[in-house]
């Protein structure tokens, strides 16, 4: 865990879940808040140390990791908040996210954890894609859906924050199943990220890099060997019920769903590639024997 200098006037808070900040006179901005009171503190004292404003807050999107410790940054500074249009819905509301990953069905009572839900934040201006003003700070916010619906990234002074646009190489092999919500869109934005102009990008999990090209061509990579992997099963296998399918992807990658929350995780993420895949044509779905079914097209 480190507070890093990137130039003048930008900053990053690297950590298993990165924290940004920039300041230009009077005016400090964070961006994202981490996934609770502790994580955010460290970022408070580095700034407290080193005399650094903070006058701003913005969430890029609404994952509890990201906004966490949000809460007690409003509570510690008058700051102004502002968020991506529609996840700004999920900060007021965080009961929304175990709501939307237990299907609409009330959460059970282990669903509500810091790291489906975090505490609710107040939003001072919700802003899209386009130039976002923080006092004397601007930026420009791209959209870079595909792991959160409306999640925004920001460019300032040249400086990329990326948020979970793309992960570190580490990143991707330590969770094996990625986060997503849609991979076509996922795929999307990492296209999108290669022709953004910028002296350097800071992802929400990972290091700085001055040109994170290769890190995101690896994402890409990454993401299409997962939808690759699924396409194979169901040509060889057969049409499969979506949880078949679940449970077939997470054995194949090792990975073990270590209860409720995380198996919801990964049911979004499996049903993520096989989106994917049924956009692209190579795929389709039905309902069989009351189960719902995927299966390649010439079958």
């Amino acid at each position: 865990m480190s507070f890093q200098q990137l130039d003048e006037c930008c900053y990053y808070y690297h950590s298993s879940v990165n924290i940004g900040y920039v300041h230009q006179g009077k005016d400090g901005l964070l961006i994202d808040a981490g996934i609770d009171v502790s994580s955010v503190k460290k970022v408070i004292k580095e700034l407290e140390k080193r005399k650094l404003p903070l006058t701003h807050l913005f969430i890029t999107h609404a994952h509890a990791d990201h906004y966490g410790g949000a809460r007690f940054v409003q509570e510690k500074y008058n700051v102004h908040t502002v968020a991506p249009v529609f996840e700004e819905a999920i900060l007021r509301n965080p009961g929304l996210e175990p709501l939307y990953l237990f299907g609409g069905n009330d959460p059970l009572p282990e669903l509500h954890n810091k790291f489906l839900e975090g505490p609710a934040i107040r939003v001072d201006e919700v802003v899209e894609e386009g130039e976002v003003v923080f006092g004397a700070l601007r930026a420009e916010a791209y959209h870079l859906p595909g792991h959160s619906y409306h999640q925004l990234a920001l460019k300032i002074n040249d400086i990329l924050y990326a948020a979970d646009s793309y992960f570190s190489v580490e990143t991707l092999k330590k969770h094996k199943i990625p986060f997503l919500t849609d991979v076509s869109l996922a795929l999307d934005s990492l296209d999108r990220l290669t022709k953004i102009p910028c002296r350097g990008a800071v992802p929400g999990h990972g290091k700085f890099e001055a040109s994170p090209t290769l890190t995101i061509q690896n994402n890409m990579d990454y993401h299409e060997q997962l939808s690759a992997w699924l396409h194979q099963y169901l040509a060889e296998e057969g049409p499969a019920a979506h949880e078949i399918l679940v449970r077939a992807m997470c054995e194949h990658y090792n990975v073990e769903a270590q209860g409720l929350s995380q198996w919801l995780l990964f049911r979004t993420a499996v049903t993520a590639y096989l989106i994917g895949l049924k956009k692209a044509g190579l795929v389709e779905d039905r309902i069989m024997n009351n189960t719902w079914s995927f299966y390649i097209t010439d079958q």
